[in-house]
């Protein structure tokens, strides 16, 4: 009876991750074929990749697209684990009620919509415009800026602090470290997977933002990977075979960051919880 259980496990988990890699299976076998084989629904692999790449080489700058992605996620992502882990383990390590009404409050930002606070953004990086060298409308910082840190990543952090500890707190000042020296010199190291987990979590949410930077990227140099492959979307007669080696293409970061860092991601994830 326990064999027939652990088949039929095997058997549904199977079935379960068939359908979860299956859409992507289907864009890199596309990514081989013609515009009118994928129309077409083709499953099988083509011979014409390097005709999509040769082509979507020739139509547009895919490595400056890239560049923009990268430099916007890497940036977003060592500014809000500096600003969410220090945030997050001043809430736990140093609490009192204020500090928790504050963290209260900012848990309730989480159900703001970002639609609903993206006018008064704009509004706000436009009145800088022509201001400020660096920050302004069409400027990599405000991309950055509004999703340097979340609330989330914040609550994040201050769950993982609930397990830090504190005895090597108390070593540490009693050696004469700072306060910053604690953090710098202690916890950082101890707390690696987890900001191994939010740098994952933090990267591929930066990789694939689409709606800010949509609004406030307004020159085509500076379009990150996200509004190209919109742009390539949008003509009027599109080549999805192209599209389909561009999504390859953009998906890859994102793919090796995850794979490289899954060990480290699934312990950080499963000591936030416990």
């Amino acid at each position: 009876m326990g064999k027939i259980k652990r088949v039929s496990a095997y058997f549904l988990l199977s079935i379960a991750a068939v359908i979860s890699i299956f859409p992507f299976m289907w864009i890199v076998v596309s990514a081989t074929n013609r515009s009118a084989d994928v129309s077409k629904g083709k499953l099988l692999p083509g011979g014409h990749l390097l005709d999509n790449m040769r082509n979507l080489a020739e139509s547009i700058n895919i490595g400056q697209s890239l560049w923009n992605s990268a430099r916007i996620s890497i940036l977003t992502t060592i500014i809000a684990l500096l600003i969410a882990s220090i945030a997050g383990y001043g809430f736990e390590i140093y609490r009192s009620k204020a500090k928790d009404i504050i963290f209260n409050v900012l848990l309730l930002s989480m159900m703001i919509p970002f639609a609903a606070i993206m006018v008064p953004l704009y509004q706000i990086f436009a009145k800088f415009s022509g201001r400020l060298p660096l920050i302004g409308i069409d400027t990599v910082t405000s991309v950055i800026l509004p999703t340097v840190t979340t609330a989330f990543l914040i609550f994040f952090f201050r769950q993982s602090s609930k397990m830090f500890p504190r005895e090597m707190l108390e070593a540490g000042r009693m050696d004469g470290l700072s306060e910053l020296g604690l953090f710098f010199r202690i916890f950082v190291p101890t707390m690696k997977t987890t900001y191994a987990a939010a740098a994952i979590i933090t990267f591929m949410s930066s990789w694939n933002n689409y709606l800010w930077p949509l609004v406030v990227l307004q020159s085509p140099e500076k379009r990150t990977i996200p509004l190209l492959i919109s742009n390539l979307g949008s003509s009027y007669s599109p080549d999805y075979g192209m599209i389909m080696a561009a999504i390859v293409i953009s998906t890859l970061p994102t793919a090796l960051v995850f794979f490289f860092m899954q060990k480290h991601f699934v312990a950080g994830m499963m000591g936030s919880v416990k």
